[in-house]
């Protein structure tokens, strides 16, 4: 796929890394949210893919949306907006794979977003972060007020969100907006790192158990019991786990190499 502004590399033993590239902050334009979710439908089905790193570059993650591309200033552009980010964020969110941001410089408003729709985030310690839409008297628009209120509770994320302060690695690792720092230099290294541990082990069933726990939030009990049950026994059709199994009752735990079908 030709794309602009969003490309895809290869880190070797499965890991493949999308590249957001629009310098000189990365700002998340309508074309960039659409290749973006182009690059994650491609690569949604291929199955050398085991894991995925999000990331900006070693200058910033993404300052957030084009705020020249809000205008008119109506309701409709802002729909036109928020759609485009809903794409990008779902793509992104359901993609079944691990997936990791890695997080430098800036991750502002939009670019927040995107991060949160990973499933895990390393940022450099001098990474800044938050909100800044409220000083342009709107609120997030891409996913934040869910998926920020999801991960650190309601309490906090209307403090990130109201207040509009950017917050620094330390502190979103406190707080669970993040989940590993590093030193900027090796924030990359380490993301991808981190991937690689994970593409090695079963990746299929970890795409099944990323289903069941996204799914089943905010579903009452019982409800999200039947859906684990419904990958619980999805896993079962799978190669990985007949040799898992096969592997566990001859060789005892921790044996089985996996091949990710």
């Amino acid at each position: 796929m030709m794309m602009e502004f969003v490309r895809v590399d290869e880190a070797g033993d499965g890991v493949h890394v999308v590249r957001l590239d629009r310098p000189p902050v990365n700002a998340l334009s309508n074309e960039l949210l659409g290749e973006l979710t182009a690059v994650l439908d491609g690569l949604r089905g291929d199955p050398a893919v085991k894991a995925l790193v999000v990331w900006g570059g070693d200058s910033v993650f993404a300052a957030g949306a084009d705020v020249e591309k809000f205008s008119p200033v109506n309701a409709d552009t802002a729909r036109e907006v928020a759609a485009a980010f809903r794409s990008a964020g779902d793509a992104l969110a359901g993609f079944p794979r691990p997936t990791i941001a890695a997080m430098y410089g800036y991750a502002i408003g939009g670019g927040l977003e995107i991060a949160l729709a990973c499933d895990f985030r390393v940022a450099g310690d001098n990474c800044r972060m938050g909100f800044a839409e409220i000083s342009l008297g709107i609120i997030p628009g891409g996913g934040g007020t869910q998926r920020a209120a999801r991960l650190v509770g309601p309490a906090r994320a209307k403090d990130l969100v109201f207040s509009g302060r950017y917050i620094r690695t330390p502190e979103a690792v406190e707080i669970g907006l993040v989940d590993r720092s590093s030193h900027p230099d090796e924030t990359y290294a380490s993301a991808v790192e981190w991937a690689r541990s994970l593409a090695s082990g079963a990746v299929v069933a970890m795409g099944h158990a990323k289903a069941a726990i996204d799914g089943g939030l905010g579903l009452p009990l019982a409800v999200g019991l039947d859906l684990e049950a419904d990958c619980f026994a999805a896993t079962f059709e799978t190669d990985d786990a007949a040799h898992g199994i096969a592997s566990f009752v001859e060789h005892g735990p921790g044996k089985a190499t996996f091949e990710g079908s």
